[in-house]
């Protein structure tokens, strides 16, 4: 079946894409940053036997494979982003992206600031690179000797960077990012790149870490022919200037957002919108779908948005719409929902 995400980029690329051709992915691999809290809290409240309810009690596995197989019926995402396990499950084994118009991708790699463990401290550290999956494992569920033969899991992945002007870190991770790309290319594998914000002191001022990250991502990709490039980026929004400098730069990079943490609605609503407005094309969203109150609901807001059929204000009180006539209790208040506030642009 055609996929949306393909007809998309092929349009962007080619100078004729409409409004509606905004790309928005559900990044549900979260278990392999978060671990057994990935997939949210257990709002109903039932913990296992014994435990501390005070440190929280969290949604099971079955629990976070519904949700995906639902976002996966609802069809408005044009990306689902799993673990290589949950892509085994659902891609390989159940066939659900078999007769859908979304890509399934997986993360195909876990740098250690995605290490977001309850206790952890992994993510203090100058980010290293670490690879738990292979791309055989993403494309065939097993180690493969033909990569030209069709694919049963995903051709494509999420690649993650982090710069942290550390010559001896940068330069590893820029040595393993390389390596992947090499392999990615004999092995007829497709990724989109992640790069994030230093996740430690990058010894600048926090105003220039835009232009810092602009620059390496712009630097380390300059070497780089279309074979071995990214079908697009994810980035954190670092406001209008950056976003727009770097949507600008090459009309052949397709620029998207990460979403971060979760915040109020009105934060990922008016994130979405912002980051369109000065020229991303792509948004990746997983914690803000995640831990929403109806996660269906809050994806069909965020199209309504970047189809340009709402504002972000106007999606928050018809979210809440939403809430009330389903009878499901909102987190927040309508009032307190409608409040931006300061969200973590990592993990």
């Amino acid at each position: 079946m055609l996929k949306s995400l393909d007809q998309k980029l092929a349009r962007i690329l080619a100078g004729k894409a409409t409004r509606k051709d905004f790309i928005i992915a559900d990044a549900k691999d979260a278990d392999m940053a978060f671990g057994i809290t990935a997939p949210g809290p257990n709002r109903a409240g039932i913990c296992p036997h014994g435990y501390n309810e005070s440190e929280g009690c969290w949604k099971t596995l079955a629990d976070y494979q519904a949700q995906i197989r639902e976002v996966i019926k609802q069809a408005l995402v044009d990306i689902v982003l799993l673990s290589a396990s949950n892509l085994e499950r659902l891609a390989i084994e159940e066939k659900l992206f078999r007769n859908s118009p979304i890509t399934p991708a997986a993360r195909a790699n876990d740098t250690t600031d995605v290490w977001a463990v309850r206790g952890g401290k992994y993510a203090s550290f100058p980010s290293r690179h670490f690879r738990t999956a292979t791309l055989d494992h993403i494309k065939y569920g097993k180690l493969e000797t033909y990569h030209n033969k069709p694919f049963s899991g995903a051709d494509l992945g999420l690649y993650s960077i982090t710069f942290t002007n550390d010559l001896e870190w940068d330069y590893r991770a820029l040595e393993e990012f390389h390596d992947f790309r090499l392999e990615a290319e004999k092995k007829q594998f497709r990724y989109f790149l992640e790069a994030f914000n230093p996740n430690v002191d990058p010894g600048i001022e926090p105003e220039k870490i835009g232009g810092f990250l602009n620059d390496c991502i712009i630097r380390c990709l300059a070497g780089v022919t279309r074979a071995g490039r990214p079908i697009f980026l994810k980035i954190p929004y670092n406001g209008p200037g950056p976003m727009e400098e770097l949507a600008s730069y090459d009309p052949s990079l397709v620029v998207g957002i990460l979403g971060g943490s979760s915040g109020t609605t009105l934060d990922a609503f008016q994130l979405i919108h912002d980051a369109q407005k000065y020229g991303a094309r792509v948004a990746l969203f997983g914690r803000k779908i995640n831990l929403s109150e109806h996660p269906l609901a809050f994806i069909e807001f965020l199209r309504r948005i970047t189809d340009g059929e709402i504002t972000p204000a106007e999606a928050v009180r018809a979210y809440h719409g939403v809430l009330q006539k389903l009878r499901i209790q909102p987190v927040r208040s309508l009032e307190d929902d409608l409040v931006l506030s300061e969200t973590k642009k990592s993990y």
